[in-house]
């Protein structure tokens, strides 16, 4: 168990090495951990054996369920409601056309390559396995990359990635009993059983999570660190309840996520950082087991069928489904474009693929090792390029905002809604303007709450003394006032984005009320102190 645990934590350490250096070259991080089990693998150095393909699955199972409910969370509705629809068209219609276009076409080239003819139903289930854009994948690299798009792309992107993949899903295991058992199959009730297992999944996460978020306000628990955990066991009951009602899970889950995320629970912030460190360590745990799963060797004869199906997927199944389904709504074609580049393949397909595997379904070893194959070209291709395309077509969108403190790590409990920002004092500001707080050019409704000297904070007055390198952090209810402010006085603030926040102000309670009880009472968290 020791040598497990040791072997376990090295692998660990090694791919958040391997990110570091991959995030420096515009590498997907998600590839980086992949590699990194390859690495360590039967293909490498050999330090974990493993090629157990049902714990894979299983793993993958539940890293896909954790990490979708954690996407949902970190959704708004107000935020995919205006691309609702189309997102909603891209994750079903656009799954099918795409993975009709694929097989169709893997069909006709293999026939042509190998002279010899693959069933329809074999090419359909392998392309179906590739149809959804995998949300892992998706939710990691524009969040990373923090890519602010034009006209609510990352929204439309974000929520087609995170509810596509019930219906590759359901494609995969239809498919997979129709190449099991032939023509014995009855095509209506494989339609039917379809829209069932979507109606009924969406219907079970929803009200699931309703029930949940009443049952989690009147818990009532002592110890607030057990509400993160509570959700999480909310997470894993809805999508078993989803299962056992003969839903979608993965579906459910997402779904149950998003009605979750935009409730107000008790301790939620606390709760979404929780999700987001668990969302990392299900990848990071996820994309090793893939990885540990391949040898490189393995993947050696699927290199050209691997090339011509990701050729054809980016550059005509998935263009030709977004285009059909986008065409009745208003979007230009360099979104069109840029949204068919984000078909990316990740996690979702290897997994699928592995039930290939535990079905013994014809062909299967090597229609994994395929798919593994396409989703490596695909985050290598598509997955270092994003944020370089969306700039070589003019989608992401330049914003004034004020920066990220970073000198004070504080979290706002949901109802404070003004912005904060940080600025540095230097020797010429105190030489310039004096060295006093009073003595600084602040706009009306601005206030500096914080001071950081020397690795000590406090809470400063009108009469405080100034001194070189003090961290001021600064709330204000008008950005643009300070921004313009501060660039005309020449004091610098951070040029990192912030998350701006807009409801009432908090400003008029800071002055009426002494700033730190205020503080205490309103900020959610302030490290350091």
């Amino acid at each position: 168990m020791e040598g497990f645990l040791l072997i376990a934590a090295v692998l660990a350490f090694a791919s958040l090495w391997a990110c570091k250096a991959g995030y420096k070259f515009g590498v997907p991080i998600l590839l980086m951990f992949l590699f990194t089990g390859m690495l360590f693998g039967d293909g490498g150095l050999k330090l974990i054996m493993f090629d157990n393909f049902e714990t894979a699955s299983t793993i993958g199972t539940v890293a896909l369920c954790v990490i979708l409910f954690s996407g949902g969370m970190d959704t708004k509705f107000s935020d995919i409601r205006p691309v609702l629809t189309q997102g909603i068209i891209l994750a079903t219609v656009g799954v099918a056309l795409t993975a009709v276009i694929t097989g169709f076409v893997i069909k006709g080239v293999f026939d042509a390559m190998l002279g010899r003819t693959l069933g329809i139903a074999s090419c359909l289930l392998l392309a179906s396995t590739m149809a959804s854009t995998d949300s892992a994948s998706v939710f990691s690299i524009l969040r990373s990359q923090n890519l602010n798009l034009k006209n609510k792309l990352r929204p439309l992107l974000e929520s087609e990635s995170g509810s596509n993949d019930p219906v590759a899903y359901i494609m995969t295991v239809t498919l997979i009993g129709i190449v099991k058992q032939g023509d014995s199959v009855e095509y209506s009730s494989v339609v039917l059983d379809i829209v069932i297992k979507l109606v009924m999944g969406g219907l079970s996460g929803f009200l699931v999570a309703k029930l949940f978020v009443a049952a989690l306000n009147k818990l009532n628990i002592d110890n607030a660190s057990l509400y993160p955990i509570a959700v999480l066991s909310g997470c894993l009951f809805i999508f078993s309840v989803s299962y056992f009602v003969g839903g979608n899970s993965y579906l459910a889950v997402y779904i149950g996520g998003l009605v979750i995320g935009n409730s107000n629970f008790v301790h939620k912030r606390a709760t979404i950082n929780f999700f987001d460190g668990l969302t990392w360590l299900f990848q990071l745990i996820m994309f090793l087991t893939l990885g540990l799963l391949v040898s490189p060797k393995e993947l050696l004869p699927t290199i050209i069928p691997g090339i011509v199906i990701s050729v054809v997927m980016i550059l005509i199944a998935r263009p030709a489904s977004v285009f059909l389904c986008l065409a009745p709504f208003k979007r230009s074609f360099k979104e069109k474009v840029f949204i068919s580049w984000v078909g990316l393949k990740g996690a979702a397909p290897i997994i699928f693929a592995i039930m290939l595997l535990t079905a013994d379904t014809p062909g299967a070893g090597k229609q994994f090792n395929i798919v593994f194959m396409c989703t490596l070209i695909s985050l290598l291709i598509q997955g270092t390029s994003l944020s370089l395309m969306a700039k070589k077509l003019n989608l992401i969108e330049e914003t004034d905002e004020l920066s990220q403190p970073k000198n004070f790590d504080l979290e706002f409990s949901d109802d404070i809604k003004s912005v904060t920002t940080e600025i540095k004092i230097t020797q010429a500001d105190i030489e310039e303007r004096g060295s006093f707080i009073k003595d600084l050019p602040l706009p009306e409704n601005t206030l500096v709450v914080m001071v950081k000297r020397g690795g000590k904070y406090f809470v400063p007055k009108g009469r405080t003394e100034l001194f070189d390198g003090d961290n001021l952090l600064l709330i204000t209810d008008n950005q643009d006032v300070l921004m313009k402010t501060l660039s005309a006085s020449g004091i610098s603030y951070n040029n990192i984005k912030t998350e701006k926040i807009e409801n009432n102000s908090i400003i008029d309670d800071i002055k009426s009320v002494s700033p730190i009880d205020t503080i205490k009472k309103r900020v959610g968290r302030i490290v350091g102190k």
